[in-house]
């Protein structure tokens, strides 16, 4: 069988006015995952990533570790398939009909790096109702066009591999919760309650062969939690 490993983005900036750069800390899950991956000698026949800032360089900065052990370098393809959804979007677009509920909410967003656990929180609650489509608004990608987007991309790479091959695809929590949703046939708010507890960097193995995938471990990140240092495993 083949295999694909979703790979979540590294930390990237969160609170800060450009949340699509890598982090410090980013930077380095990126090299450590890249690291790991050289030593035991997983090669991959074709390393994808969306065009986000935070999934190509983590993508880059991974890959380029094989060169320090002496192995080639992946070519790295783009695909916005697996681009994340516009989060600020659908914030913008729901929170409105959330305020009388919630009037904080506003100022908790504005202040997310200071309130990080009801960011969360809010976040959540805006996240349900674009889950449940009852507040599309039109120009906001909608959960199910989402969804039918990243399926897109995961037939084009199925399309075009053979049962053999391992496929690195760099993407981000949301489009790993998507594709376990297609995949498993979980319902969507529970694929998003494990959402919540992707590590950044965390591996995702698939397993294929012709159309049909399985889903064969989740969030590992055995390359983070080896260098016992709690500070490097980060969930945004």
């Amino acid at each position: 069988m083949g295999s694909i490993y979703l790979i979540r983005h590294g930390q990237a900036s969160f609170g800060a006015d450009d949340y699509d750069v890598l982090s410090s800390t980013g930077v380095r899950q990126a090299q450590i995952l890249g690291q790991h991956l050289a030593e035991l000698g997983i090669s991959f026949d074709r390393c994808l990533a969306g065009d986000l800032r935070r999934q190509q360089d983590t993508a880059t900065g991974a890959l380029d570790q094989y060169a320090v052990v002496g192995l080639p370098v992946p070519i790295l393809e783009t695909d916005a398939a697996f681009n994340e959804f516009d989060a600020d979007a659908v914030i913008r677009a729901l929170l409105p009909e959330l305020l009388p509920q919630e009037p904080k909410a506003l100022n908790i967003l504005r202040n997310a790096a200071q309130n990080r656990g009801e960011f969360q929180r809010i976040f959540a609650l805006i996240i349900e109702r674009w889950l449940a489509g009852t507040y599309d608004t039109p120009g906001l990608e909608s959960w199910l066009e989402f969804v039918e987007r990243v399926r897109a991309g995961l037939h084009r790479i199925l399309e075009s591999a053979d049962n053999t091959q391992k496929i690195a695809v760099f993407t981000s929590g949301g489009t790993i919760t998507a594709l376990l949703h297609l995949i498993t046939q979980m319902p969507a708010r529970q694929a998003f309650e494990l959402n919540w507890q992707i590590v950044n960097t965390s591996l995702n193995h698939l397993k294929f062969r012709g159309r049909e995938v399985a889903l064969a471990s989740f969030n590992s990140h055995a390359h983070l939690q080896l260098l016992k240092a709690p500070e490097l495993i980060t969930f945004r």
